[in-house]
């Protein structure tokens, strides 16, 4: 991904309605935490999760495969850091909570990578992971964001585990909206992570995603699966 679509993702992500929607799921987990601690956001892109996390008084540092992805991070005040998510220049053993969203798709090691999120926890350190669901729904989107698979919940869940998380939950989301993601996705060789979505379209999907959050439809297919799980110990 070049710089212009870096800068791009950055302007459009505080109003997009993905974007908000996963910071809703952070806000969320956050508060499963008595105190704040360290945290690490891998893949963390212009580090818009690590300010988060520093809103609530975490400690947060940022990891991304892009030099210039670092670079708009430690313009708006965040420790970033340039590396690959199968080797994290980071220490063993570091960190209360790692976030690995919308990552582990695009590594063709995925195993090494979700092994480096257990390895820079600390014993009891919860890991947040989200990625793409169902290779039915693969599209030039998947390929435009440069992925290299979609998961199913089995797929995800014996990745995480062989890494050595125990699991405590996994969901899915973007259930409402999933059968309008073929049709929308194969109708633009972009998607909407690189362009901004029409007002009306983005309200839309916020209002679904939002309604979603209120219904038990957390075990149906969606377009994207969550887990969160924790380092023994």
């Amino acid at each position: 991904m070049d710089t212009i679509d870096l800068q791009r993702i950055a302007r459009i992500e505080d109003g997009n309605w993905w974007h908000r929607e996963r910071r809703e799921m952070l806000s969320a987990e956050l508060l499963r935490f008595s105190v704040p601690g360290a945290g690490v956001d891998i893949g963390a892109g212009s580090g818009s999760c690590c300010r988060m996390l520093m809103r609530h008084g975490w400690r947060a540092v940022a990891v991304d495969l892009d030099p210039e992805a670092v670079v708009l991070a430690r313009a708006s005040g965040v420790e970033a850091y340039e590396g690959d998510a199968r080797y994290l220049p980071l220490p063993p053993c570091e960190y209360d909570l790692a976030l690995a969203l919308d990552v582990l798709e695009q590594v063709e090691d995925d195993a090494r990578a979700a092994a480096e999120i257990v390895r820079v926890l600390r014993p009891g350190g919860t890991a947040l992971v989200s990625v793409p669901c169902d290779m039915a729904l693969w599209s030039v989107h998947d390929v435009t964001l440069g992925r290299v698979r979609r998961y199913t919940r089995r797929a995800l869940v014996e990745l995480l585990e062989g890494a050595g998380l125990v699991l405590e939950r996994v969901w899915s989301r973007g259930v409402l909206h999933r059968p309008f993601l073929r049709l929308l996705r194969n109708r633009t060789a972009r998607g909407e992570d690189l362009a901004p979505l029409h007002p009306l379209a983005n309200e839309a999907l916020r209002l679904s995603a939002a309604l979603e959050r209120r219904l038990p439809v957390a075990s149906w297919p969606g377009a994207w699966l969550f887990a969160r799980g924790r380092r023994p110990g």
